[in-house]
């Protein structure tokens, strides 16, 4: 009984008509799936490569927590050591070296016309902390409190490449010092210490958080004393992107009492700058690690503080936007990494289904009822062109000549594949050539014997 049914249902249709029509509209339906796979993100990769910074600096210390945050999403990190902010971005804007992501200072970037680069907003500050022999502060002069206090003596102000030195040649031209009046070395990181310790050097920049083993280890050492800088404020207003901190008495050790008393220091702010190619989802994870690495309390800051929308040099990128606006994607907060983004990525195969499939569907049936109908109403056509000709000059052909042409008609009708649901319109059809075929006997006369 099922299958007698399935075939009454079947026959209600005409195939070739469900092919000329279903077949168009099939190649469109596929059209707009190749379209919209066009604009499908591929899968996101199981490596992300993140360029850090110089040995026992805070850069390669949080590359190292980014890690482990993104190990828990089945994501290797590829640390890409640097000599800092400088060269991370000249690897970014080299097609040619594979980097997905770097630390840049803020404020580092001289932008060009034709950078794609993108922020993911503020991650911590980076103080710059000045360090000087105590020696310097002796005689009547005292504690050197301005950068022009260090004219004519060693500065170490960080490797080629760095942020540290971009930043202190900043300061320095500013204050009139320059390699010209000033002795200005390249010694950078932990080496700073066997350096004041064998009175190589006179002053030295450190950019970086306190967690940085070269700052850690400077505060601590003897003979080593950390400049509060007079004119901080004035430096702010020259160069935006620092903000003016204060290092608290005590802070690094209440019962030692380091520093012995508050320290005026100039900060800019860390950022991480992806390409622009770089896949959503490993932005969207970097923006997590982001959070949880750097959004708990520090000297400098306050819980929740960072990381936070603000960018010094380059646009945030859209990812960041939507998260610092609406936190964590949708998906991910309820499915393993890996489903949210295979759905998100499907997602997009619903476009053609609501823009393709749905119009497709309405206007489908119509295209078939009217290849059913025009057919039948063609033979219309013929009958009424006969009917109005032999009204008009029924001497034109014989009787048997009018006859034949309706009856060629009728045989044609016979023929067509005409469905059950328009059985109506078919033996409407018929019963109108019964018609016409009524008007040529009235019009003619019989064929003489």
């Amino acid at each position: 009984m099922a299958a007698s049914r399935k075939l009454r249902r079947l026959s209600e249709y005409s195939t070739r008509d469900l092919l000329l029509v279903g077949l168009p509209l099939l190649l469109l339906v596929i059209a707009g799936f190749w379209a919209a796979s066009r604009f499908i993100q591929p899968a996101p990769p199981a490596t992300l490569i993140l360029g850090s910074g110089g040995e026992a600096g805070a850069y390669q210390r949080f590359a190292a927590a980014y890690t482990d945050v993104l190990a828990r999403y089945g994501i290797r990190l590829v640390e890409k050591p640097s000599a800092g902010s400088t060269e991370n971005l000249a690897r970014l804007r080299d097609p040619a070296f594979a980097v997905d992501a770097a630390f840049v200072q803020g404020g580092t970037a001289r932008v060009q016309e034709d950078d794609t680069l993108l922020s993911l907003g503020a991650l911590y500050y980076e103080p710059l902390w000045i360090f000087y022999r105590a020696g310097l502060a002796r005689g009547k002069a005292g504690a050197p409190t301005r950068l022009a206090d260090l004219k004519g003596r060693r500065v170490a102000i960080g490797a080629q490449g760095s942020g540290t030195r971009y930043l202190a040649n900043e300061l320095l031209y500013a204050s009139q010092l320059d390699d010209k009046n000033t002795r200005l070395l390249d010694t950078d990181g932990l080496a700073l210490v066997q350096a004041f310790a064998q009175g190589d050097i006179d002053a030295a920049f450190v950019v970086g958080p306190t967690q940085s083993a070269t700052v850690w280890t400077l505060l601590a050492t003897p003979g080593v004393k950390l400049m509060s800088l007079a004119h901080a404020d004035a430096y702010t207003r020259r160069f935006p992107y620092l903000s003016k901190v204060v290092l608290p008495r005590g802070a690094i050790d209440l019962t030692a009492e380091v520093p012995p008393a508050d320290v005026t220091l100039l900060a800019s702010t860390a950022t991480i700058v992806v390409r622009e190619d770089t896949h959503p989802a490993l932005t969207d994870l970097l923006m997590q690690a982001m959070t949880e690495v750097h959004g708990g309390p520090g000297i400098f800051q306050k819980p929740g503080e960072f990381p936070r929308a603000a960018s010094a040099d380059f646009p945030l990128s859209k990812e960041a936007e939507r998260y610092y606006k609406s936190g964590k994607p949708f998906l991910q907060r309820y499915l393993p990494f890996w489903a949210a983004t295979l759905i998100d990525r499907m997602v997009v195969m619903l476009v053609p289904l609501f823009a393709v499939l749905i119009p497709v569907f309405k206007i489908a049936p119509a295209l078939y009822a009217w290849r059913v109908r025009s057919r039948l109403f063609r033979r219309y056509g013929e009958l009424k062109f006969i009917e109005a000709e032999v009204e008009a000059n029924p001497e034109r052909h014989s009787r048997e000549e009018w006859l034949k042409r309706v009856d060629d008609i009728e045989r044609d009708v016979n023929r067509l594949p005409t469905p059950l649901g328009y059985s109506d319109m078919f033996y409407t059809l018929r019963s109108h050539i019964d018609l016409v075929r009524q008007t040529v006997l009235r019009y003619t006369a019989p064929p003489q014997r």
